[in-house]
């Protein structure tokens, strides 16, 4: 079960733009321009990096070749620079999506004094790879920690796009995919949307997975499992971290009070003082 791409606007007119400059590259090309060569996504884990390229090439009609660089780190470092040599050889042969994945596996800072010799050597030889990737050819890197890549790599990029963690209407959309023709509660959704505040479209995509295996083997309503899998996340939280939750539910749900304080453990007189603090609305 995967939902479709869901970006902000921002972020999903940068992703049309690289499309519509590969497949309409006879116009750039007509007035002495390329589309883009090579592009750089970065974010936190689940947040659709790895999703975005498996667009881009699904929309090009091409295939997409993905190079996991934490998978090719060899103990023989000298190894691994003709490893990536060979892999973007082939890459740059066959008319294709090259996904670089764990960038940071590899290109971190030069100035890092954790780092040997050799390791930042592998540095080097991927800038020259990234510097030979020809026009008219795609390449993307993706990074979970764009605070760990030497300056030089950032450079190399003719384009950077940043993939931040889904907003409230991102995660009802995602939601609404996931649910499809599913008879759902409303309440319960915008509970779901509310609670997963801060967490990527994967792990969302995740929790609506297991409660509707939880669903399956229980024999219960969807609506009653997708509950238990929240309060399952909720009962870890500490009483503040839950505190917060339960207030945040209060003012974005039209759940009541008293739903609220059995789902999340919070007393009903916190969520009215919070609500007589300003800090939500009462129900």
């Amino acid at each position: 079960m995967r939902v479709s791409p869901i970006y902000d606007d921002a972020l999903s007119a940068a992703i049309q733009q690289i499309i519509a400059e590969h497949l309409r590259s006879e116009a750039l090309y007509a007035v002495g321009l390329a589309p883009t060569r090579t592009a750089l996504f970065v974010g936190p884990p689940g947040v659709g990096k790895t999703l975005a390229a498996r667009w881009i090439a699904q929309l090009l009609d091409l295939p997409l070749l993905t190079l996991d660089l934490s998978s090719v780190m060899s103990s023989f470092l000298g190894r691994t620079g003709s490893n990536i040599r060979r892999v973007l050889d082939h890459a740059r042969a066959n008319h294709c999506v090259l996904l670089l994945d764990e960038l940071d596996a590899i290109a971190k800072r030069r100035d890092d004094a954790t780092e040997i010799g050799e390791l930042k050597r592998l540095v080097t030889v991927l800038l020259q790879e990234i510097d030979r990737w020809p026009e008219g050819s795609l390449l993307i890197a993706a990074t979970n920690h764009g605070d760990l890549l030497d300056p030089a790599v950032w450079r190399r990029f003719e384009a950077v796009l940043e993939f931040p963690l889904p907003t409230a209407a991102a995660r009802a959309e995602a939601v609404r995919q996931l649910l499809a023709d599913e008879c759902v509660d409303p309440v319960v959704t915008e509970m779901v949307v509310a609670a997963s505040d801060g967490s990527s479209l994967s792990a969302l995509e995740g929790d609506v997975l297991a409660a509707r295996r939880l669903a399956a083997i229980g024999d219960l309503a969807l609506d009653e499992s997708l509950l238990e899998i929240q309060r399952g996340h909720i009962e870890r939280l500490s009483q503040p971290e839950r505190i917060k939750l339960a207030t945040r539910v209060l003012s974005q749900t039209s759940m009541s009070q008293r739903q609220v304080s059995r789902l999340t453990g919070v007393s009903r007189d916190t969520l009215r003082k919070r609500a007589d603090d300003g800090g939500t609305d009462a129900q």
